[in-house]
């Protein structure tokens, strides 16, 4: 399982920030007023070459009920699930009774707890950080979130508390990065995800060939990720039937919470996503989330429309209906091909398998650099990248840095003149060239590398 560290504190010390800086993107919503962030918020970055879970959480505020009480039950959840916390303190503001009531709780969680002064922008401020010692926490590391001062020491010192990862661990790692030019995975590893009660068990039981999953019609009745190993199609596969995820704001159980967690790190050891929707009904936003969850942790998709054994009794229902939903509402997921499934009563479920393998083959697809850069020169001749401030922006040379997912670097001599939009354009003529059906494609734009440079 990948380690994982909460950041936890009172509202409005940075801790939304500190969460950003790591992984190296605006994902928590990042404001002045405190309480902007309520739910748990995950997310995955790479430290010493070892992936890690993050989790941003909301204000902790040890006392009051209504919204703070349902903010403080997920941030003990995410104290419950982590291996390490963070604990966010404001430099400006002083060390507060709610600070002191926090620090109570966290030192008799029994989880190691790294204290992290936060708002401290230049050396001069560290003389100010003496009434924090009195915690009780042991070394206390000055922290600028904003500006990254301080990270280095800070996670470092988290790594020094983290469960040495796992022969298990090592291997699916080694799988999921694909970078080398023989290092095909021993097993393909499947995550079936969707909203509760969609069928995820009875279709896991269907592909295995015996009933090793609970199957109910009470949504919830899976609250871990249950892994099953078979063999079929000469390959060793390894189906992970995950809990169903349903909107945060109807997350009350703390179980449930947990399942929910536990689905999402699911996908993070997993090559491919079967993604299961119902059918008889257009995609949900839930549906559309899920979607995005699998696409941002960068997993082969296919989709999976269930219960279609049910859609001929309705007559405004068909497949070209289904098609015009999916597009609609997906149009990001329009490369992820669609079967039409009943999982209870197993109609077209003799297609996955082999149109698992048609994905992976697309993930764990290679193109030469030289092609690449044949395309890239179709490219500039018809549709060059914008100027940028009347300065031509030339890409010079491309190359494909990875597999699983295809992974492809542009270098050129003005990577902030190329725009999202014609990113994204790379990718679909990448696309259209090659296909790649199924898996999604990362785009980097880097500066051109000068002689001598190296990586």
């Amino acid at each position: 399982m990948v380690a994982t560290i909460a950041i936890v504190g009172r509202p409005n010390v940075g801790k939304s920030t500190l969460f950003n800086r790591l992984l190296g993107e605006r994902k928590s919503i990042v404001h002045d007023r405190p309480g902007v962030t309520r739910d748990r918020n995950y997310g995955t970055f790479s430290w010493h070459d070892r992936q890690l879970l993050l989790v941003d959480t909301g204000g902790f505020e040890p006392e009051g009920e209504g919204l703070l009480g349902a903010m403080r039950a997920q941030v003990r959840a995410a104290i419950e699930e982590a291996d390490v916390l963070i604990f966010v303190l404001d430099r400006k503001v002083g060390l507060t009774p709610p600070d002191e009531l926090a620090a109570e709780i966290l030192r008799t969680c029994g989880k190691p707890v790294i204290m992290a002064v936060n708002k401290v922008d230049h050396p001069v401020h560290e003389d100010e950080l003496g009434e924090f010692w009195k915690l009780g926490f042991g070394e206390l590391h000055p922290l600028s979130a904003e500006h990254g001062r301080g990270l280095h020491p800070l996670m470092d010192a988290v790594a020094e508390h983290l469960p040495a990862p796992s022969p298990d661990e090592l291997e699916e790692q080694q799988d999921l990065d694909g970078t080398g030019p023989d290092d095909s995975p021993r097993e393909l590893r499947v995550a079936i995800l969707g909203r509760p009660n969609i069928g995820k068990s009875t279709l896991a039981n269907r592909l295995i060939g015996s009933d090793r999953h609970l199957v109910h019609d009470a949504p919830g009745t899976t609250m871990d990720s249950i892994d099953s190993t078979f063999e079929a199609l000469d390959r060793t596969w390894r189906i992970v039937d995950t809990a169903g995820i349903r909107r945060r704001a109807r997350i009350d159980d703390k179980v449930e919470g947990f399942a929910v967690s536990r689905a999402i790190r699911t996908i993070e050891r997993c090559h491919m996503v079967l993604l299961m929707m119902d059918g008889t009904e257009p995609p949900s936003t839930q549906d559309a989330r899920l979607a995005n969850l699998a696409v941002e942790r960068g997993r082969g998709v296919l989709v999976l429309l269930n219960r279609w054994d049910l859609v001929k009794e309705m007559p405004d229902r068909n497949a070209g209906v289904v098609e015009q939903d999916m597009l609609e509402s997906f149009p990001h997921l329009s490369w992820a091909p669609r079967l039409f499934i009943s999982a209870l009563t197993g109609k077209g479920c003799h297609r996955i398998l082999p149109k698992l393998l048609e994905v992976f083959e697309q993930f764990d697809r290679r193109i030469a650099t030289p092609d690449l850069n044949r395309l890239l020169r179709e490219i500039e001749s018809t549709t060059p990248p914008p100027q940028r401030h009347h300065h031509p922006v030339r890409i010079h040379y491309c190359s494909q840095t990875r597999v699983r997912p295809p992974t492809f670097a542009f270098y050129c001599n003005s990577p902030d003149g190329i725009t999202k939009s014609y990113r994204r354009f790379l990718a679909n003529t990448i696309r259209e060239r090659y296909g790649f059906e199924g898996t999604p494609l990362r785009v980097h734009i880097k500066a051109k590398r000068k002689a001598g440079d190296e990586g």
